[in-house]
């Protein structure tokens, strides 16, 4: 990486033009940015210099942007160098494919001047912080309670859904050692957070679309940090998925309820669950009771797992919140309750993405 807070650019761009618009950018940002018109100078320069972020056009004379990004993702020495893809093509099927081949983010042609900052800087605080981790877990679990007690309203939840989890996977049987993935990656899923602004995650009113599309990032993010910790592996699927829908309609990668693993269905309710009896800036708590029913109109509606609803509700009918086993607790007082929030234009605030 860089020295010191100056951290160097890639940008692999054939068009004069949009080049030195990016490199101008780029600059102005404090960046160190190096140019590559074509695949084999690319290269070249990543092997001279690797740098801390590559923006990579696709269409290159030589080698194309697609040959670019798998031998810099199946390098063990590259990998972990973070790829923002620059295309004008819009067939989702280009990005699948890159996706893939291991690259990190898009940016459609033509591109706007505070996207391209923005994304850039995502990026690169997560490189910062994937290189700064040690390979320790008691690093990254503290890392994620860390960022939970930036806010009253998240502080707790990560181990209060873990506690939710738990309990529904006991109840349908799901392994031991499968149980164990679970409770890791319930105290991670939203550890991506750390990429979200905290003026967005605690907006008292509803989000904006492009506010939302950060938001969403945060599974992404998150899979990206945890994604370096061989030991913790497995639950990179947990903290990329807890969003998704059985219905095929979540985020990030709109996955139908058959090529969920258990687990993350199981995460899912937990979730939920927990930011709707909780406070958030947008609400007050919701009443125990309205929250089940709530869930049981979500797994209706095509959200969550209908089986799993059916069990947690069947669990969770003569408890209350705070009779969990473990050291956490719902904290619902400081906000009164109220009834449950209004599904929203852009769908931000819907029971399903409660917790963002």
């Amino acid at each position: 990486m860089g020295d010191g807070n100056v951290q160097r650019i890639l940008v692999v761009e054939d068009n004069g033009s949009t080049a030195r618009l990016l490199e101008q950018l780029l600059a102005a940002e404090g960046h160190q940015v190096a140019m590559a018109s074509d695949g084999l100078e690319a290269l070249g320069e990543i092997a001279r210099c690797p740098p801390d972020l590559i923006l990579l056009d696709l269409d290159l004379p030589g080698l194309n942007g697609y040959e670019i990004c798998r031998r810099i993702k199946e390098n063990p020495a590259t990998r972990w160098i973070p790829i923002i893809i620059l295309t004008g093509q819009a067939a989702s099927e280009f990005k699948l494919h890159c996706w893939e081949l291991g690259a990190d983010d898009f940016l459609p042609k033509p591109f706007q001047c505070l996207e391209v900052v923005a994304r850039c800087r995502s990026l690169l605080r997560v490189k910062r912080l994937v290189y700064e981790l040690d390979s320790a877990e008691a690093v990254v679990f503290a890392f994620a309670r860390a960022v939970e007690a930036k806010s009253p309203y998240t502080h707790g939840h990560s181990e209060r859904v873990r506690d939710y989890a738990l309990l529904l996977a006991t109840h349908i049987g799901i392994p031991a050692d499968q149980n164990t993935s679970l409770s890791k990656g319930a105290l991670l899923h939203d550890i991506g957070k750390i990429s979200v602004p905290d003026a967005i995650l605690n907006k008292p009113g509803p989000l904006t679309p492009e506010e939302f599309e950060v938001v969403k990032q945060h599974t992404v993010l998150g899979a990206h940090i945890v994604e370096p910790l061989r030991s913790i592996r497995s639950v990179i699927p947990l903290v990329r998925s807890h969003h998704e829908r059985c219905d095929g309609k979540g985020y990030p990668d709109r996955l139908r309820a058959e090529v969920l693993p258990p687990e993350v269905r199981v995460l899912s309710v937990a979730d939920v669950y927990d930011s709707l009896v909780t406070a958030r800036p947008y609400r007050g708590a919701i009443p125990h009771a309205r929250c089940l029913e709530m869930l049981l109109e979500d797994a209706a509606g095509g959200g969550l797992d209908p089986e799993l609803v059916k069990h947690f509700c069947e669990i969770m009918a003569d408890r209350s919140p705070d009779s969990l086993p473990g050291e956490c607790s719902v904290r619902t007082s400081f906000l009164p309750a109220v009834p449950a929030p209004n599904r929203t234009k852009n769908g931000a605030r819907t029971p399903a993405v409660a917790s963002l």
